[in-house]
């Protein structure tokens, strides 16, 4: 914020810093001239990263045949990067927008926005379009027209402990019920509809020689629409135990809804499949398996996600862009924030 506040200062831009209660805080830039009840297009970005504290000593920034690595630059530093070119070309230019470009960096994305997203969610009602700078998908940067929604299950079974060898019959495992559970989630994969169910942690029991009273999974799930969500949450909260005399304890939900390909955001696609065209370059979609901002604005705007940069590594130690494609999503940004407002495009 110390650095990207003087620089849309300097671009015509009054900044407020907005304080974050459980995390750091957060950007909003709004241009400091606008008429009254011109319409607005919100660039959404995140400031944090997935990498701690002086991973730069083993992962330092340098450029090598064309990418720049380093941590954070796909994810997405790069991504800032661009709101601010795209800006200055537009200034240069002496270009003027008919829709005003309301920006909003956060610094809790990387942890599923627990501070920011009620003002991700105002401001996107506001809004006439949401332009999310996350890095395109692959190589190839694919626009992410799609991501899916976000669930977390924790199911705890309550059973009876009993002594394994000398009265196992008085005892009620909460351990093999927790198995049935397991079991009776798998089956709620469907990978032809994207719904994904993944018990990714368990634990239970005290010693080998006692019956389990109690044990617990938790389960994340992935979903590409909410009337998907909507029927795994009503299957895992249906569960029964099949054990006699244990009990079952059933929390959490499906709570990121999917971005979806609405038909406001297929226009917004559609907008842009024919700048990049006639910028000289085939864009190409894709749904993306993992969460963003994005997801949140959907619900209220068209929006469209992985405008950000072309490259690969996100998250991983190979983690760079490429540079000239990445300037061509300069380009696009650009353009895009130029079109005019919803429906007359």
């Amino acid at each position: 914020h110390a650095i990207l506040g003087p620089v849309l200062e300097d671009l015509g831009f009054d900044i407020r810093i907005v304080p974050g209660k459980v995390s750091g805080n957060h950007l909003l830039a709004a241009p400091r001239r606008r008429g009254k009840g011109v319409p607005t297009q919100l660039l959404v970005g995140h400031s944090d990263t997935v990498w701690p504290l002086e991973t730069l000593e083993r992962m330092p920034i340098h450029v090598d045949d064309g990418r720049l690595h380093g941590p954070g630059t796909l994810d997405m530093k790069g991504g800032l990067t661009q709101i601010i070119f795209a800006l200055r070309t537009l200034r240069d230019m002496g270009q003027d927008l008919e829709v005003a470009p309301v920006i909003f960096i956060n610094s809790d994305e990387e942890v599923g926005s627990p501070d920011s997203k009620k003002h991700v969610r105002r401001l996107a009602r506001q809004a006439s379009r949401a332009l999310i700078l996350e890095p395109g998908l692959g190589l190839n940067g694919l626009i992410k027209t799609a991501r899916k929604g976000l669930g977390k299950f924790e199911i705890v079974v309550k059973g009876r402990a009993a002594h394994a060898g000398l009265d196992p019959g008085a005892g009620a495992s909460a351990i093999v019920e927790l198995a049935h559970v397991i079991h009776a989630l798998n089956d709620l994969n469907d990978p032809a509809a994207g719904t994904t169910v993944n018990v990714g942690v368990i634990d239970g029991g005290t010693r080998g020689n006692v019956i389990a009273a109690e044990a617990r999974a938790i389960v994340d799930v992935r979903v590409a629409t909410m009337e998907h969500g909507r029927r795994v949450e009503e299957a895992v909260r249906a569960m029964r135990p099949a054990t006699p005399g244990v009990s079952l304890n059933i929390e959490g939900g499906v709570r990121v809804a999917p971005l979806e390909r609405t038909p406001r955001n297929r226009v917004l696609w559609e907008t842009a499949r024919v700048l990049g065209d006639e910028l000289g370059f085939e864009l190409d979609e894709a749904m993306a398996g993992g969460g963003s901002d994005g997801n949140t604005t959907s619900l209220y705007t068209a929006t469209l996600d992985g405008l950000g940069c072309v490259g690969d590594g996100a998250h991983a130690d190979h983690e760079h862009i490429v540079i000239d494609p990445s300037l061509d999503r300069c380009a696009l940004l650009a353009r895009l924030m130029l079109s005019p407002p919803a429906g007359q495009e």
